[in-house]
């Protein structure tokens, strides 16, 4: 291999970094409880769910991306700009409700994960929300990524904790290119909250300010297509792993689990002390990981919908309502799961399913702006791709509006 050959994949490699992170954030608290419960529940049944998943996480993400790159701003920012500021304002309402609700079940995990390891939440939570305001206070946005990319390869632990189940492989095999559908509310809102879980809201408004804060132009959209790729894979291969590791496990011994935890505890005399402290390690770096980015992500569209100074790393003094609101974020939704009795899995639930009602409304400020001539130029999407993302809205619109008929019908019965 040349020298040249070489100095250009060390290159790409330095342009990747943020739809890797933004992609492995889906496998946080909330998410690897979806996967376990789903996994318990239905065995393999829901292993065919990752490849469309997936597939439409890369399209989605590549546009986010491209946005970003061409424009040189975040989504927030340009729904602000072509939608005005009252349109802007009810969208950051919303997502930052959801996103309260999702640092909760971070932190969550994160008490649960260590609670697993003999270290009460009243300990764990103040010093990981402490952990994450001092990173993001004092780190800049290059050392700060280097640190989440490692963080990432983490998750390669649910990896060994299937194998370490020993599934039946053919099975599995069969299962993950055969679908297969029940048309029941408990499976639709399985399905509703993978979606929810896999493909967010605000994914999209982080992905892109994270390609803009990088610096990435349009000589380097092939990296960031790569970067967009290997992410999405990335996540949903880890998602495949932890529904194979508790339908190996969990769905044939009968065990109900209603949280990660749940799964992690009754992974230890079914498939023995490693799989469940990797299980629990990964959790724990999944909860923490994903406690630090969702504050982020929130503070970040907020910041760019009302046109305020944002960025890791930065003084108060340069960007005091970036820090203030992350600062309320992290701490406020730390503060949650200290409340005793608190019904924390149906805070998650709830996020997952608003997360799934929301995302069409957001595809369509996408598709829209990333299909304006001036500010994409050439760059604009293809017909393909139009098919697939307005595709991706009518489904969504669809299981929802199946899901909320079958809510209000048991409501009403």
């Amino acid at each position: 291999m040349g020298i040249s050959r070489l100095k250009r994949i060390g290159l790409l490699f330095a342009l990747m970094g943020p739809a890797i992170i933004t992609s492995n954030i889906d496998n946080d608290a909330g998410g690897i409880t979806i996967y376990s419960i789903a996994g318990a529940r239905y065995g393999y049944d829901l292993l065919w769910t990752m490849i469309p998943v997936v597939f439409l996480l890369i399209v989605l993400q590549e546009m986010s991306a491209r946005t970003g790159i061409v424009t040189g701003k975040g989504l927030a920012d340009l729904i602000r700009e072509n939608y005005g500021i009252r349109t802007a304002f009810w969208v950051m309402v919303a997502l930052f409700v959801t996103n309260l609700g999702n640092t909760a079940a971070e932190f969550s995990g994160w008490a649960a994960s260590m609670e697993l390891f003999g270290i009460s939440k009243y300990i764990s939570v103040p010093i990981g929300a402490c952990f994450i305001w001092f990173l993001v206070k004092r780190w800049r946005y290059s050392i700060f990524e280097k640190i989440f990319l490692v963080v990432c390869l983490i998750y390669c632990t649910y990896i060994v904790s299937a194998f370490l189940a020993k599934p039946d492989w053919g099975e599995v095999m069969r299962k993950t290119v055969t679908p297969s559908i029940q048309w029941n509310k408990d499976y639709l809102i399985i399905i509703v909250s993978i979606i929810g879980t896999s493909i967010t809201p605000w994914q999209q408004f982080y992905l892109q300010s994270g390609v803009v804060e990088k610096g990435l132009g349009k000589k380097d959209w092939f990296a960031s297509k790569v970067d967009v790729i290997f992410g999405s894979i990335m996540m949903g291969v880890v998602a495949y792993f932890i529904i194979v590791a508790c339908g190996a496990t969990l769905f044939p011994a009968g065990v109900r689990i209603d949280s990660a935890e749940d799964a992690a505890l009754s992974l230890k005399p079914l498939a023995g002390k490693h799989a469940y402290i990797l299980f629990a390690i990964g959790l724990a770096n999944a909860s923490l990981f994903s406690g630090c980015i969702l504050p982020l992500a929130t503070t970040y569209y907020i910041c760019e919908a009302m046109g305020w100074e944002s960025g890791i790393g930065k003084s108060f003094k340069e960007a005091p309502e970036f820090l203030s609101i992350f600062s309320i974020i992290l701490f406020f939704g730390a503060s949650i799961v200290l409340i005793p009795q608190l019904p924390l899995i149906k805070v998650m639930w709830f996020s997952q399913i608003v997360n799934c009602f929301l995302l069409p409304v957001i595809l369509i400020f996408m598709l829209r702006l990333i299909n304006n001539s001036e500010l994409m130029g050439k760059f604009k999407n293809s017909l393909w791709v139009n098919i697939i993302g307005y595709g991706a809205v009518i489904l969504l619109v669809v299981l929802n509006v199946v899901l909320l008929y079958n809510s209000l019908a048991d409501l009403f019965k």
